[in-house]
């Protein structure tokens, strides 16, 4: 992939993102800034020498971020073969030693990893245990596993129907999610609460979706911002309502 292929329609959202992110975008399609990623990163021990496996890595921006500003060994896996193609040309442009594979979560990649990085995508998985235990297993004992969570009830049937999308939204309770850590053998010693940051994230991403409206639907045909606008509206008032909490997280592997 080149810069010069990368779809006309991708170009105008990421260019939407940008407006929404200022100084804070690193090519992230979700609601965590650049600052947080690298806070996160901090916090899980990444640095020279540590090995980073990064699941759901999309095009690759904050894992890039990360491996240029702290250095790590890094693998950013997803299934989505055009994004790995854009994420391995970022990461030739600017000459960073960082690996991409296309691979399917779950399972997770085996090996034995320092760090395992999660960024905005652990409402996507319905079974949340299977994907601890397979974070374990990659994991060397001793190793973290950071990682941002959206906290809540599951999905009612009607909330369901307003959310597009939402065969990728399996929402869960924050005392079920530490259960299966703890079952998984991974214990929490830091967790941060990010809701209202998040919550400006979704109204600056919705202005800047807004403002772009008449370009999105000029490169992507009549009507393609609709789902953008209506799922930020969503997570925006869940958010502010409390239906829905930020989490940020990092757990040790203390057991096999």
């Amino acid at each position: 992939m080149t810069a010069g292929t990368t779809a006309p329609l991708d170009l105008a959202l990421r260019e939407a993102r940008r407006a929404a992110f200022g100084a804070e975008f690193v090519g992230q399609e979700s609601f965590v800034t650049a600052s947080e990623v690298l806070s996160l990163a901090g916090r899980a021990g990444v640095g020279p020498g540590v090995s980073v496996l990064d699941l759901c890595c999309g095009t690759g921006g904050p894992g890039l971020s990360v491996t240029r500003t702290l250095g790590c060994d890094y693998l950013g896996v997803d299934a989505d073969p055009r994004s790995v193609a854009e994420a391995r040309w970022r990461a030739a442009a600017e000459r960073l030693d960082a690996r991409f594979e296309v691979a399917q979560v779950p399972p997770v990649p085996t090996g034995s990893f320092d760090v395992v990085l999660l960024l905005e995508t652990m409402l996507a998985f319905r079974d949340k245990p299977a994907l601890l235990r397979g974070v374990s297993a990659a994991l060397r004992t001793g190793g973290r596993f950071a990682f941002t969570l959206e906290e809540g009830a599951p999905l009612t049937e009607a909330e369901r129907r307003s959310m597009p999308g939402s065969d990728t939204v399996w929402l869960t309770p924050l005392e079920h999610l530490l259960a299966d850590l703890d079952a998984a053998g991974l214990w929490v010693h830091w967790l941060g609460e990010c809701s209202q940051q998040h919550r400006a994230a979704a109204d600056a991403l919705l202005d800047a979706y807004t403002a772009s409206a008449s370009h999105l639907d000029e490169v992507a045909g009549s009507g393609a911002v609709d789902d953008l606008v209506t799922s930020h509206r969503l997570w925006s008032r869940w958010l502010q309502e409390g239906r829905v909490r930020k989490f940020a997280v990092v757990a040790d592997k203390v057991r096999s």
